[in-house]
């Protein structure tokens, strides 16, 4: 009788962020939406990690149901970096707001002129409460130590690929409340310029196209109506 030889046991299949961490200590990534039962009409039947950077992108196939009863099976790719905050700091005795200027590559890359933004200081929360990344955001980009905070809303910004949901806040500031340099974490590759720029000029560079940054607008133009049009 001949004995067979031993064969090495089959290799177990690894995928970063499914069933081994990924750079960032994570796994399950190929779960997330499968549980979700909020919408009767919606059925999750697949999630696949297509991406697994800092960032990851999902196609998820699932069943919806139409308004006509009708039951069709769609797939959707979506961007999940996590959720963020911004916030717009405002001097209302000065008239003027503080921005920031940084290099933006994707829109550099999509026709604006240089690729060089002009927002409102905003950053992911990185496990932590709104409130407490965006002072956090405000110190390291601005150089600014948040007094009182007021939470306007929370948006989503490109809800058709894009999971974040940023969390928008203003405050006011003097330039007493200017503690640091700001400027960004340079290890983390930021070079961003601090702009005091009067309210009324950054409202018009809205119009002009000089500001061009979704969240930026749309704090500006709460501001104009809830703050400085109180004044």
């Amino acid at each position: 009788m001949t004995t067979a030889a031993p064969t090495d046991p089959p290799a177990t299949p690894t995928h970063r962020g499914v069933d081994v961490p990924d750079g960032r200590g994570r796994t399950g990534l190929d779960r997330v939406g499968a549980d979700l039962t909020r919408n009767p009409d919606v059925a999750v039947t697949r999630v696949e990690v297509t991406s697994d950077g800092w960032h990851v992108l999902r196609r998820t196939t699932f069943d919806y149901r139409r308004a006509d009863g009708q039951v069709s099976t769609q797939q959707r790719e979506t961007y999940d970096r996590g959720n963020g905050a911004t916030i717009l700091l405002y001097d209302l005795a000065a008239q003027t707001v503080l921005l920031t200027r940084q290099f933006r590559f994707p829109a550099y890359v999509n026709d604006h002129p240089d690729g060089m933004l002009i927002e409102a200081a905003a950053g992911l929360l990185d496990d932590d409460e709104p409130d407490v990344a965006i002072r956090r955001e405000a110190s390291e980009e601005l150089g600014v130590t948040v007094g009182i905070l007021q939470h306007v809303f929370d948006l989503y910004m490109s809800p058709g690929s894009v999971t974040e949901r940023v969390h928008f806040y203003v405050a006011p500031y003097t330039p007493a409340d200017q503690t640091g340099p700001g400027g960004g974490v340079v290890e983390e590759g930021e070079d961003i310029e601090v702009l005091t720029i009067p309210v009324a000029e950054a409202l018009t560079m809205i119009t002009d196209g000089r500001i061009v940054d979704g969240k930026t607008v749309i704090l500006l133009q709460w501001a104009a109506l809830n703050v400085f049009g109180r004044a």
